[in-house]
């Protein structure tokens, strides 16, 4: 399965809870049409798979991803909506998913990491709002959610790329750790999030993903809601349980 002549996305299961998808498309990792199809296929294992509690997405040598190949692009309009629909589906996801940036992410690769639920990078990563670069945009509404107008605009308006240091000080990414210790750190935070209540997690990403939009009313309607589904759960009694035992829950997504 291959885009162009060696592209791919590797998936690897990490234990039985944390899927790895790295993007492999030198050198920059751009996602064109089949490399979307294999994504998209590999987002798929992710839905079917009820024992999947976290997944990380990377890339493989000196990108996380360039977004769109516009070098083998096609009708603008059906590319862009293609692409659209691969952040999309990313986004609403299930499972929590931490990108792990482990150098350039651009354009619609920043839009990529954008979808992630918590990113981290690494000490060597670059951010590019690439769209007013390209004739194009990418990023206006996600980018100034997260690290707020003004600060999406210096990146969004200029096109220059900002180095890790200042996207962890922008809130755009959590941790910076060195090359060598990026996806290790992936998987441990993976894993912690994977050990949680997986009915708890789930309902937590929706209505985090909600909130900015809700006022405070249908914010607590929301909230009331998934509490009490998630008051009736197993997981819930084996969480009281195990606290009254003094020892560790054993969570079965029921």
């Amino acid at each position: 399965m291959s885009d162009g002549v060696s592209g791919t996305v590797h998936v690897e299961t990490i234990g039985p809870a944390v899927m790895l998808l790295e993007i492999d498309n030198p050198p920059m990792n751009p996602l064109g049409v089949r490399m979307r199809e294999i994504f998209m296929a590999a987002l798929d294992q992710v839905e079917l798979n009820d024992d999947l509690r976290c997944l990380i997405v990377t890339g493989r040598g000196r990108s996380f991803c360039a977004g769109d190949d516009l070098k083998n692009a096609g009708p603008q309009g059906e590319d862009l909506a293609g692409f659209g629909r691969l952040l999309d589906r990313l986004e609403a996801t299930r499972v929590p998913v931490v990108a792990a940036v482990n150098g350039w992410c651009v354009g619609g690769g920043f839009e990529l990491a954008l979808c992630c639920d918590i990113r981290i990078a690494s000490t060597e990563a670059k951010f590019v709002c690439a769209g007013v670069n390209v004739g194009l945009m990418a990023s206006t509404y996600r980018l100034p959610r997260l690290i707020g107008v003004s600060r999406a605009k210096a990146m969004l308006l200029t096109g220059s790329p900002h180095d890790a240091a200042m996207a962890e000080h922008y809130g755009l990414v959590t941790g910076l750790h060195a090359p060598h210790a990026l996806l290790a750190a992936a998987i441990v935070l993976a894993e912690r999030i994977a050990s949680r209540a997986p009915l708890s997690v789930e309902a937590s990403k929706r209505t985090a993903n909600r909130a900015p939009d809700l006022s405070p009313e249908d914010a607590n309607a929301m909230l009331g809601q998934e509490l009490r589904v998630l008051r009736k759960s197993n997981d819930h009694k084996a969480a009281v349980a195990a606290f009254r035992e003094r020892r560790d829950p054993v969570f079965t997504r029921s």
